[in-house]
């Protein structure tokens, strides 16, 4: 297939930058802002996104559609989708782009394909593709080659089978390491610093750990804002860890740490106001003091 018109819902913090890499090779790319949030709109009008309203207009204008969002929201634009695919009689290429478990990649490519649409299945692993940031989109199904057109300099497409939901294995065991590991250091540095060890153990960690220890904390002070959408990103992986006959309590217990800071302060930042003068350290600290008020209430 031919692609020159793009839909992508929603234009958020990685939609924006991936629209930006794919208006940078030429394809029209559009958006739907019915029912949005404001800061979605406003993401999508500096990154001149062509705005067509509903999803319904964004199946019926583009011949491919990629849903980039809250893995939460997957399953009910899926239905969306499949409704305006039933109403406007097309056949559109519909790319679920979300960090979903594989039961839900099948759930989805069934209400798409049932309603007349075509699936495939995606992962995005990476940060947003902006200056110099280059990021990894695998795919996979039949046909998945199709999405080598979206390829650029910072948007590498890489097709890894025609297993439906093997592009959302993969971003699900990679999601697990990454942001399962971040979890699990967050709860103990906030512990130790509730603790009063926080100093001795960040010496200890400096002498032992120095290279793992300056990575994780590195991490943090990007973190507080994505919390809301790590919830059900870890819910995903606690559903494909069961499904593989693992233990999914693991990832139960980091989806709990991440509510836990989507709920304060700094969770309820967005990307674009959050403090860029707070270290991970500092993160930490604040994160320990909203715990310490959370348990004196």
């Amino acid at each position: 297939m031919k692609i020159k018109n793009v839909g992508v819902m929603s234009p958020g913090d990685m939609g924006q930058a991936v629209s930006v890499q794919l208006k940078a090779k030429g394809l029209n790319v559009y958006t739907a802002s019915e029912g949005r949030s404001e800061r979605t709109r406003a993401l999508a009008r500096e990154a001149a996104l062509t705005d067509i309203g509903s999803v319904t207009r964004l199946v019926d204008e583009c011949d491919v559609v990629l849903s980039i969002m809250d893995p939460g929201a997957a399953v009910a634009f899926a239905h969306a989708a499949a409704d305006a695919l039933r109403v406007t009689g097309r056949h559109t290429l519909i790319v679920d782009c979300n960090a979903i478990a594989p039961d839900t990649v099948h759930e989805i490519a069934s209400l798409i394909e049932k309603a007349g649409g075509r699936f495939l299945d995606a992962g995005i692993i990476g940060l947003p593709p902006r200056g110099k940031v280059r990021t990894k989109l695998y795919v996979s199904g039949p046909g998945a080659a199709d999405l080598e057109q979206l390829a650029g300099p910072q948007l590498l497409v890489q097709v890894i089978g025609e297993g439906i939901a093997d592009a959302s294995a993969l971003k699900m065991c990679y999601g697990a390491l990454n942001k399962g590991t971040q979890a699990l250091w967050l709860e103990v540095l906030i512990a130790a610093q509730r603790l009063g060890v926080a100093d001795l153990l960040d010496q200890q960690l400096r002498q032992s750990q120095a290279e793992r220890y300056g990575w994780v904390v590195g991490q943090f002070p990007v973190l507080p804002p994505k919390a809301y959408r790590w919830v059900p990103e870890m819910l995903e992986i606690s559903k494909t860890l069961g499904t593989a006959g693992m233990t999914p309590k693991m990832f139960q217990g980091a989806a709990e740490i991440y509510r836990f800071i989507a709920g304060t302060s700094l969770g309820k930042e967005t990307p674009e106001t959050c403090d860029k003068t707070r270290d991970g350290r500092d993160v930490v600290r604040l994160l320990a003091k909203e715990q310490d008020a959370s348990m004196a209430r």
